[in-house]
């Protein structure tokens, strides 16, 4: 891609957005999902490469791939967010922007979904405000900074 572009990923399960869970999760499908960060990404010049996996070395490979000329990473790492350190790993190395992203607001489920391991790497969070918080996340890394 020769246009300045975001990375935009999802983990696990997030391919069932629309149907697991709505009440949790919303109604929108994963497809709406990224039409909205292309679209919100667009109007400020960018393009945005993206994919979503159940795999964790797949979000690796890619993110080692594409990561490194982004311009910023949207990642919403699903349940590889509570656990995963080789994808914490993979984002400091790469040393992007990154703005990690949860639908639910995970601080007010399940006690192990508290614990975030990318935390420290990334730029910010957007946790809890629905599917609206990956356009919350798109504009944080294309507008800038003050």
């Amino acid at each position: 891609m020769t246009e300045p572009y975001l990375l935009l990923v999802n983990g696990p399960n997030l391919n069932r957005l629309g149907v697991r869970k709505p009440e949790t999760y919303g109604s929108r499908t994963l497809a709406d999902v990224v039409q909205m960060v292309r679209d919100t990404a667009a109007s400020y010049g960018y393009g945005v490469v993206d994919k979503q996996s159940n795999h964790e070395g797949e979000l690796i490979d890619f993110l080692q791939s594409y990561g490194p000329n982004a311009h910023g990473i949207i990642i919403n790492p699903g349940a590889f967010g509570h656990y995963s350190y080789a994808l914490r790993d993979c984002l400091e190395d790469i040393d992007r922007p990154t703005i990690e992203v949860h639908i639910s607001n995970v601080h007010r489920r399940e006690a192990f979904r508290h614990h975030l391991v990318l935390s420290d790497v990334v730029r910010g969070q957007v946790v809890g405000l629905g599917t609206e918080g990956y356009r919350y996340a798109t504009l944080a890394l294309c507008q800038p900074r003050p």
